[in-house]
């Protein structure tokens, strides 16, 4: 993104002119789920095998415990940090009022660029659940397979799991981590990756709808999961995941009826285009936020 202006401090970045970068939306719409929320508008974040904590103060974003080199290298990438959001948000401004309400509440999202494997791991375990049970299952999930990263902020930190430790995982003490009849669909999953090195990355390249085919090839995988992975994962930013809370949303947003969750699918592509993914990251953000039912 031009114009930034990057500060090395020591163990921290500090980024200067960073518009449409707000850690509270980033970290509480609903898109990735290891991260813990500090006090003022400082969230910590296990991601890319490193422990990042961010924090807004003023007009300054400040990355803390990483250096320049790492913040260009990883973190630049992850936080999406060469796309235009304002140029984003004024297209989905110009589509109607709802839109424009949703945009402006949620300015701050910016759309992380996670690992596939976990966002496929961790969003089969989001499947009818909540994000307290399933952040806790997650962290447990890496606390018992995954390895330390290090001790930060007073406590260690683990790395999401890799598919061939978490395949060899018993149900038994899947279900004892809170991820009840999810976890056959995890340790089927992990197993299918495991025998499979690369099979998500080569996923990576292809088009939506041949991406989304293959996803929803794994275990406990069906449209709505698998279009967070490729929308989260994987680059496919036209993606639309609709679940029962974003159906329920839509119908009060826009149809004031019941829908088929297709047909909310269908339209929300057809009416956003190559911006669907980020419009249903603001609509759903606003909704629960200002309690939309």
């Amino acid at each position: 993104m031009k114009g930034l202006n990057l500060i090395e401090k020591g163990s921290r970045v500090e980024v200067l002119n960073l518009s449409s970068f707000n850690p509270r939306d980033i970290f509480r719409c609903g898109q990735a789920f290891r991260w813990e929320e500090k006090e003022d508008n400082r969230f910590l974040l296990t991601a890319c095998q490193r422990v990042i904590e961010v924090e807004k103060s003023g007009d300054r974003i400040l990355f803390h415990n990483t250096d320049l080199r790492d913040f260009e290298r990883i973190w630049w990438d992850y936080f999406d940090l060469d796309t235009d959001y304002e140029r984003i948000q004024k297209r989905l401004i110009r589509r109607d009022p709802v839109m424009e309400e949703a945009v402006t509440f949620g300015r701050g999202i910016r759309i992380l660029k996670q690992e596939p494997f976990e966002t496929l791991i961790s969003f089969i375990i989001s499947s009818n659940n909540n994000i307290k049970r399933i952040k806790g299952s997650v962290e447990g999930l890496a606390r018992k397979y995954g390895e330390v990263i290090q001790r930060y902020d007073g406590k260690l930190h683990y790395a999401f799991p890799t598919p061939g430790a978490l395949s060899s995982a018993t149900l038994e003490e899947l279900k004892l981590l809170g991820l009840g009849y999810r976890a056959r669909y995890v340790k089927d999953t992990a197993e299918q990756v495991s025998k499979n090195p690369g099979i998500l990355d080569t996923m990576i390249g292809k088009k939506r709808r041949e991406c989304l085919a293959g996803v929803t090839g794994f275990s406990g995988v069906g449209p709505k999961v698998g279009n967070c992975v490729v929308f989260f994962s994987m680059g496919k930013r036209e993606a639309f995941p609709v679940d029962v809370w974003v159906k329920r949303m839509m119908e009060a947003l826009y149809f004031q009826q019941d829908k088929p969750a297709k047909e909310i699918e269908d339209f929300a592509m057809k009416k956003f285009g190559k911006d669907a993914g980020y419009a249903q990251q603001y609509l759903f953000y606003y909704a629960r936020e200002k309690g939309i039912k």
